[in-house]
Order: structure tokens, then C-alpha cells, then sequence
């Protein structure tokens, strides 16, 4: 008997130093009497007084100070503009920052620890095993078991440990309680799954599956991003909030959560922000998610894309495809529509 695979959750600084005005922020002083040591003198912006009382900073830009409130009030007016304008370009860099990183191609899949090809992003294609706490290809789980001389052993063992599949749901539990203690964040993302949908013996309980699922992203499963995120994007356990959802969406595509990435062009293709969308559909195409494909064509046959970014897309997915076809995948694929994984 085995466990199937994590079900997914579908519907995802610069230092650059400014000076506002003609105040000076820090002033570097070095006195023999010091042994040559710097003491940072803080200087009021609006009356110059110096000393380490001048400690009232601008709450906004933080980059300017004052020796009480008063001086704050009546410089207020002179700041504002540089104020004002060192929010912005430090906006525009958090945001220049920030996309950097969301559109960079995420890192690859794992790779089957038996056939060492890169794991499916399918979630029928692999199969999380309790025993070992290991993600297997299909092709490998539905393939035969051999020992170490070669000789072929009952197929109801694990592939990787060699240890024989669980029989009883008991059993199946005792292992995840096991694995959860030795925090495998896929078993505890998977007990995520069993709360949320009430099955396998939970009861449904929004909440704690909440909980399990940002205890499984914080150990580094980023797929648990995209339950939080589904959660709050429909008001699952918690309040709807669209901009959490996003946020949770974005962290689940920075590492390599292919639905994730397609639901984040999903919404900004409903701003109408079709470059933006078609970025996150080719990071999600090169990641195997043939539904982004179908996007794109559609995208393609309205005219918000290009026939070239369409036969990019196709060439990304034929890429894709041809690092994780194997014959032994297309055997288990062709005996059982379980083990599909393209």
C-alpha cells in the first residue's frame, strides 16, 4: 500500500546614502585624545545643535534628525520635498529589488534518488514514502524490486529502503507521527492536506491545517506557500485577504511552485498586465506546467502575445520534457493513469 503524493493547493536593498537638503546626517570626528577612535555626533537638522541628545529622527525617511520635537515641526515644511522623494526612489529599488527575484528561474526540481532523472512537477508523477521520508518517481515506485544480488523481491517494499509498504491506516499514521517528530516538513504538509479535506480519519479543521502548512514552509517545503496563500485568497481558516494571498503566492514561486507561479499570471493578467503574466507563464512552462501552455496560446490568439513567445513556450516544455521521459516512466504511465506524469 502506498502513500500518494502532496496533493497541491489549486483555487500559488540598496545602500545608497541620500542627503535631504543640506543637512549632513553623521559627522566623523577623530582626536588624538581618542586614540584615533570615531565618535558619531548627531546634528540637529533645522538649528545645527550637535550631541548625542539629537536623537528625534524623521519618522519617514529616517535619515535626518533633531534635538526636540519643535525643531522637527518648524523644519518639516524645508524637508518634506527630499523627504518625500528619498521614499520614492527607495520604493522604486525595494520594488526593482523585489522582481529581481520574483522572475528569476527558480531552482531545478530534486532529482528521484533512485533513477537520479529530476522529479515530475506533476503530482502524479512522484510518491512521498513514509518510511523513508523520500519523494520517488512513479517509474521508479511502479518498477520491479530487485535485491542487492540482482535477484527480483516483492514488489510491496519501498524502492529506496527497501522496507515493506504499510498495510493498515494504523500503520500508515504511526509512520507520519514518526516522520512528523523528526520534522519531515512533507509528512507535516501532508497531514496540512488531511485536515483541510477531512479524509484519512481528520477532521476538517481549516485552522490546524493553517498551522501545518507554515510550519512546513518554514522548514524549507515551499509548496506549503501556495496552501496558505489558496487559504487567504478564499477565506479558508482565515479572513480573505487578496494582498496576503499574493504574498504567499509570490513566496511559493520563488521556490519553484509551478501553480503558484501560474496563479500569480493569472491575476496579473486580470490587471491587464500582460507582460508581467507572460513572464510568470514561461517560468511555470520551463517548470513543466502545461496548463501555463494553454495560457499562453490563449494569450497568443487574443493578441497579448507574441507568436514568438508562443513557440518559446512550446520549445521550454519540450525542454522540459525531454529531462524527465524515461522509458520506465512511460511503462508505469501506460499500466496506470496514477502514475501519469506529463
Amino acid at each position: 500500500m502506498m502513500t500518494s503524493t502532496p496533493d497541491s493547493c489549486k483555487d500559488g536593498d540598496s545602500n545608497n546614502d541620500d542627503v535631504c537638503g543640506d543637512v549632513i546626517e553623521k559627522l566623523q570626528i577623530t582626536s588624538a585624545a581618542d586614540n584615533n577612535d570615531n565618535i558619531n555626533v548627531s546634528v540637529c537638522a533645522n538649528c545645527g545643535k550637535e550631541g548625542d541628545d539629537v536623537n528625534n529622527i524623521c519618522n519617514k525617511c529616517k535619515l535626518v534628525k533633531y534635538c526636540n520635537a519643535a525643531c522637527k515641526k518648524k523644519h518639516r515644511h524645508k524637508h518634506k520635498k527630499d523627504c518625500e522623494e528619498h521614499l520614492r526612489l527607495a520604493a522604486e529599488r525595494a520594488a526593482k529589488l523585489h522582481d529581481e527575484q520574483l522572475f528569476k528561474q527558480p531552482p531545478p526540481e530534486e532529482d528521484c534518488p533512485i533513477c537520479f532523472l529530476p522529479l515530475p512537477s506533476l503530482e502524479w508523477g512522484t510518491r512521498y514514502k513514509t518510511c523513508c521520508g523520500k519523494m520517488i518517481c512513479s517509474g521508479c515506485v511502479y518498477a520491479p524490486v530487485y535485491d542487492n544480488q540482482g535477484n527480483k523481491v516483492d514488489n510491496k517494499k519501498c524502492p529506496f529502503c527497501r522496507i515493506p509498504s504499510p498495510s493498515t491506516d494504523e500503520e500508515i499514521d504511526e509512520r507520519y507521527k514518526k516522520r512528523m517528530l523528526l520534522n519531515d516538513p512533507i509528512a507535516i504538509y501532508n497531514q496540512g492536506n488531511y485536515y483541510r479535506d477531512g479524509r484519512n480519519g481528520f477532521s476538517h479543521d481549516h485552522v490546524k491545517a493553517l498551522e501545518l502548512y507554515h510550519r512546513a514552509a518554514e522548514l524549507g517545503y515551499y509548496d506549503a506557500y501556495v496552501c496558505i496563500g489558496a487559504s487567504y485568497n478564499i477565506g479558508r481558516g482565515v479572513e480573505v485577504d487578496k494582498m496576503k494571498a499574493k504574498h504567499y503566492y509570490e513566496l511559493a514561486a520563488m521556490g519553484g511552485n509551478e501553480v503558484a507561479r501560474c496563479n500569480l499570471g493569472k491575476i496579473e493578467a486580470n490587471l491587464g498586465n500582460f507582460d508581467r503574466a507572460l513572464k510568470h507563464f514561461m517560468i511555470a512552462v520551463r517548470g513543466g506546467w502545461s496548463g501555463s501552455l494553454v495560457v499562453i496560446k490563449d494569450m497568443y490568439s487574443k493578441g497579448w502575445a507574441t507568436k514568438e513567445d508562443y513557440t518559446k513556450a512550446l520549445q521550454l516544455y519540450q525542454t522540459y520534457l525531454g529531462e524527465i521521459k524515461s522509458p520506465q516512466r512511460d511503462e508505469a504511465a501506460a499500466a496506470d493513469e496514477e502514475y501519469r506524469y506529463y
